[in-house]
């Protein structure tokens, strides 16, 4: 796993630390997802989200308009919202691919 936190530190991703048994909290730019620990290795990513002072916000499509939605508020997204999530799910996915 050392390998692969490794990777994600050199391509700008931070560990923040959380009080997770089973997952991992990553960050950059004020983008956040969840990655799975499994048997000392990562598992699963999760949908990331944009980290707001109001909490975590996921990305969230009705018919074809994007929503940052989180507990108890809502807004739409904007297409650099969207843009900058996709490229943080598709880089951070890279960045654990690279390490194993």
């Amino acid at each position: 796993m050392s390998t692969r936190i490794e990777s994600l530190t050199a391509a700008g991703f931070q560990i923040v630390p959380a009080d997770l048994a089973s997952h991992i909290l990553v960050e950059r730019d004020g983008l956040v997802a969840l990655i799975e620990r499994r048997d000392g290795n990562f598992g699963n990513i999760g949908a990331p989200g944009l980290m707001t002072e109001r909490g975590f916000a996921a990305l969230v499509w009705r018919t074809d308009q994007a929503f940052l939605v989180g507990k108890g508020f809502e807004q739409p997204a904007t297409a650099e919202q969207v843009q900058k999530l996709r490229d943080f799910a598709r880089e951070l996915g890279q960045a654990i691919s690279e390490g194993s």
